[in-house]
């Protein structure tokens, strides 16, 4: 009766617990008992039935099958794990019990092991369209994408409705810079299934990749009308308010995600990230929302609290490098001279390696690749099993170059896998990661009196803590547009999140008081049509008309877009948040750089690339005196001239892009912190024994 009334739909575990109680010795009983359990959501009671059942029957291959479902939604992964091998050791043939297994493993990262069953269960069951999808799923986590396509293809050829599959399929063309095509799959998905609303969010996802942000952020909205408890979906929709400039708008959608999911330690990520787009956050604020990040992820991790290291202040260090910006990115167009550098004079004195968090590659990709004894890449990676890596590969400092920025393994780091941790470059600002030791930073970023709001130690370079490869691209340095033009023309191609109300105000009265001045900003933003019209009428509110805008989008190429820095006179600097990739790059050109020098870590970076270009006088104490360097610089173009004709020469001489003296700096601090920690190791192994007749302390293993 139980079975029977399970097969309809209906209550069926008034009967089958009756059946189980009059047949104690039964099996099956049992395990149908189980399967009513689940059903209904009483999963401890379904535990204890399937192993009832297996008491009675230790070789009943589908009673350990089904376990392993129950155990994994309880989040009993390992031993779900368990529960499939072995029903697997009974009956080896079973499909389910291996694409079960295939799934099991996905959720603990072990994708080389998911990989593995998907393809038994195909084996076996060749026209299994879900095991296809989620051997894709598994593939593109490893970073497979070409093989993550075709197995989503195939899972479609077979079902050409599966709305998972076209959904899946978007999220990998979409990682192999398909987004047309990308685009087209989740929509597909959405004519099959208007109500998915993760195909929703994915598809925002790539119509933010290709700029349409208000498409996007409609996507979004969306996909939270049909599911309004999906953080994810609020934490994508943070991000593409940020990217239009909307940053109070982007916090509140942050902090909605995190009521929903508060341990998200992504928003908590990307939370931090926004913030420096904001004047008004107090430091305190900052440092305690960075320190309850790092609580969360400690919380998560079981750091390492001994390794195999010794500690010899004068032995070849091994330096491990994590990213996900080892490609054509800011990050990877500042770290590519410094480790070509390291690599060829550091040789016997440091060892690098380095493990990519992103399976995108290019040219900067393979020649940062040459300069490493080690790449292996975390793609795919748990913290755990990447933390292991780190920690068998024996590195001696392990270096952070993205903190709270994109792509960042900052969980990882809380697991304590190398003796001393650092992190630069990716994010001006604390982590609030306790087990991350130092941050770098240099004399004019950083005041001491700052110190106080990061809980990294501070280790300061004598120079600059941003040193840009030199791009290998022959395009000179022009005459000021000005003297061709007869008006100034100032620019920025800085991120248009970093373009704020105050910013806009500011640069409004720049413009106001050079007469015929235009200003051109460029940014991938720009690209869409009702973007470009917002910053025209966030101008119009302060007077300033439409004929003195240039706005433009994003340029595939390098080279045509630092060719732009040709139509520029002067750039201006945002603030808080001040270009660096984009200032580094406009002094190449030979543009100069006005900058408002004051406000916290983020906000400074422009003092300290100006002070080692030797422009101090384009260092504005406030928004008055930026108005009138503006004016000043501006009045005086044959004073103009001379400082772009010489500015190229200039700063490839200068800290900022003598990657050669900005290597020696920095191999200096790196074995000033080594030698530190081999100080303290040495005076732990020191302590005297305790009193009391109790045991001496062992000495610490490395």
């Amino acid at each position: 009766m139980g079975n029977s009334l399970q097969m309809q739909g209906k209550e069926a575990l008034a009967a089958l617990q009756k059946a189980a109680d009059l047949l104690p010795g039964d099996a099956t009983a049992c395990s149908s008992l189980g399967l009513a359990q689940n059903n209904i959501g009483q999963l401890n009671d379904a535990v204890a039935s399937f192993r009832r059942a297996l008491a009675i029957k230790p070789d009943y291959a589908e009673a350990h099958s089904n376990l392993g479902v129950i155990l994994n939604k309880l989040g009993r992964l390992d031993d779900a794990v368990a529960s499939y091998c072995q029903a697997l050791a009974i009956k080896p043939d079973s499909a389910e019990t291996h694409y079960n297994l295939g799934n099991t493993l996905n959720d603990l990262m072990r994708l080389d092991d998911a990989v593995a069953s998907y393809r038994q269960a195909l084996a076996i069951k060749p026209d299994f369209s879900q095991a296809h999808n989620n051997l894709g799923k598994s593939l593109k986590g490893l970073g497979r994408l070409d093989d993550a396509v075709t197995s989503y293809r195939q899972a479609l050829a077979l079902n050409p409705g599966f709305a998972l599959a076209h959904s899946n399929l978007g999220n990998a063309l979409k990682e192999l810079g398909r987004i047309n095509d990308a685009v087209t799959s989740y929509r597909r998905a959405l004519e099959i299934k208007p109500d998915y609303a993760e195909a929703h969010n994915n598809l925002g996802n790539a119509l933010t990749d290709i700029g349409q942000l208000n498409d996007a952020v409609a996507s979004y909205r969306r996909a939270l009308e049909i599911k309004p408890d999906y953080a994810e979906a609020y934490n994508n929709l943070g991000n593409a308010l940020r990217d239009l400039g909307q940053i109070n708008n982007a916090v509140a959608s942050y902090h909605r995600a995190l009521e929903i999911k508060p341990d998200f330690t992504e928003v908590r990520s990307n939370l931090l990230f926004t913030h420096n787009y904001q004047s008004d956050q107090p430091a305190e604020t900052l440092l305690a929302e960075a320190q309850y990040f790092g609580g969360l992820v400690a919380r998560q991790a079981r750091p390492y609290t001994s390794w195999r290291n010794l500690p010899d202040p004068d032995r070849c260090l091994r330096v491990g490098w994590v990213s996900g910006d080892f490609r054509n990115h800011p990050v990877g167009h500042f770290v590519e001279g410094l480790l070509a550098e390291l690599a060829a004079d550091a040789t016997g004195r440091l060892e690098l390696f380095a493990y990519p968090n992103h399976f995108r590659s290019d040219a900067v990709t393979e020649r940062i690749k040459a300069c490493c004894h080690g790449w292996h890449s975390a793609v795919g990676l748990s913290d755990q099993r990447l933390a292991e890596r780190i920690h068998d590969d024996e590195i001696d400092i392990l270096i952070d170059l993205s903190g709270h920025s994109g792509n960042n393994r900052l969980p990882m780091f809380a697991w304590k896998p190398a003796p001393l941790q650092m992190t630069w470059l990716g994010y001006m600002g604390t982590t609030g990661v306790a087990a991350i030791d130092y941050l770098l930073a240099d004399p004019w970023a950083l005041p001491a009196t700052e110190e106080v709001h990061f809980t990294e130690k501070i280790w300061r370079l004598p120079e600059t803590l941003l040193c840009l490869t030199p791009p290998d691209i022959e395009i000179p340095v022009s005459s000021p547009p000005a003297s061709a033009n007869g008006f100034i023309t100032f620019g920025s191609f800085n991120n248009l999140s970093k373009i704020n109300d105050a910013v806009v105000a500011l640069w409004a009265r720049v413009l106001a008081a050079v007469p015929d001045s235009r200003l051109l900003l460029k940014t991938k933003q720009l690209n869409a049509p009702s973007v470009r019209q917002g910053v025209v009428e966030q101008f119009s509110q302060h007077g300033i008309s439409q004929h003195r805008l240039q706005l433009e989008g994003s340029v595939p190429q390098r080279a045509e877009h630092l060719m732009t820095y040709q139509r520029v006179d002067i750039s201006l600097d945002p603030f808080p948040h001040p270009g660096m990739t984009t200032s580094a790059e406009s002094l190449w050109m030979g543009v100069p750089v006005l900058t408002l020098g004051a406000g916290r870590f983020i906000s400074r970076q422009g003092i300290g690339l100006m002070t080692n270009a030797g422009l101090p006088d384009w260092i504005a104490a406030d928004a008055d005196d930026y108005v009138a360097k503006a004016v000043w610089h501006a009045s005086d173009l044959p004073r103009l001239a001379a400082v772009r004709n010489s500015l190229r020469q200039r700063v490839l001489t200068s800290p900022i892009f003598d990657n050669s003296r900005f290597a020696r700096h920095f191999e200096t601090a790196l074995r000033g912190m080594w030698v530190q920690w081999c100080a303290s190791r040495q005076a732990s192994s020191c302590i005297p024994a305790l009193a009391e007749g109790k045991d001496s302390p062992s000495p610490a293993t490395f």
